[in-house]
């Protein structure tokens, strides 16, 4: 079991900046891959950026330039810098743990509110 906690949610103007945190607990947080999901009201949770255990990064088209996804193993944190933020990227911001060998474990923090608004 993986407990995920995000952090650094808020309102921010467009143009502004935010970075968001998910911490997990256990000591395994190192082989899970990990992502930042965000989700609108009436839609589906939508991948944003996810980076693997190894460090290989890859980003949803609507953030490529602007959001930055890294992690720190050795504190069981994963980020997401988010630059240039825009109104569209209101959402609620989710953390994910998932890994698929030797069976699929899937973990979810409780989200975080993003607000980019003037």
């Amino acid at each position: 079991q993986v407990q995920l906690v995000e952090s650094g949610g808020g309102l921010v103007q467009p143009g502004g900046s935010l970075r968001l945190s998910c911490v997990g607990s256990g000591s395994t947080f190192r082989i899970y891959n990990m992502g930042w999901y965000r989700q609108t009201p009436g839609n589906e949770r939508d991948l944003v950026a996810g980076i693997t255990s190894g460090g290989i990064a890859n980003y949803a088209d609507a953030v490529k330039g602007r959001f930055t996804i890294s992690r720190d193993n050795a504190k069981n944190t994963v980020y997401l810098q988010m630059n240039g933020l825009k109104p569209e990227d209101t959402a609620v911001y989710f953390c994910n743990a998932r890994r698929r060998v030797p069976v699929l474990e899937d973990y979810w923090g409780q989200g975080t509110q993003v607000t980019v608004s003037s």
